[in-house]
């Protein structure tokens, strides 16, 4: 019997993160790379930010599952369900954020992080 290729490795999961968020129609997705970073305690970020607790439950939600389908791994670490003003999976090689826009502003990873090599992603309309 063959045996179902999966898609695990880091690109392949941040790839999948992006897309997933993009579904759900996360705001100002972006990713940054830590590939320069010595020391650094993963590989990527992908952050995206939404307007309501639901939907960023709905982001979490989807971006777990569409994981789980594509390559069959669960997150190592999960937090933030219960407030749901910052919530983040870790995947270790990769780390999803999804904020409501009023936090992302006001923990600002991206400035933060301002020496990594930053990558922008299109909204789907």
């Amino acid at each position: 019997m063959a045996k179902k290729k999966t898609n695990n490795d880091s690109k392949s999961i941040k790839s999948q993160v992006v897309a997933a968020m993009q579904e759900k129609k996360g705001k100002d997705i972006i990713s940054l790379d830590f590939g320069k970073i010595p020391d650094a305690v993963t590989k990527y970020f992908v952050i995206c930010h939404v307007s309501s607790r639901t939907q960023a439950r709905a982001i979490f939600d989807y971006v777990v599952e569409k994981v789980k389908l594509n390559s069959e791994i669960s997150p190592y670490h999960r937090e933030g369900y219960e407030n749901s003003e910052w919530l983040l999976i870790d995947y270790v090689d990769v780390v999803a954020h999804v904020f409501i826009e009023e936090t992302r502003h006001f923990y600002n990873l991206e400035g933060l992080w301002a020496d990594t090599k930053k990558e922008s992603y299109e909204s789907e309309a």
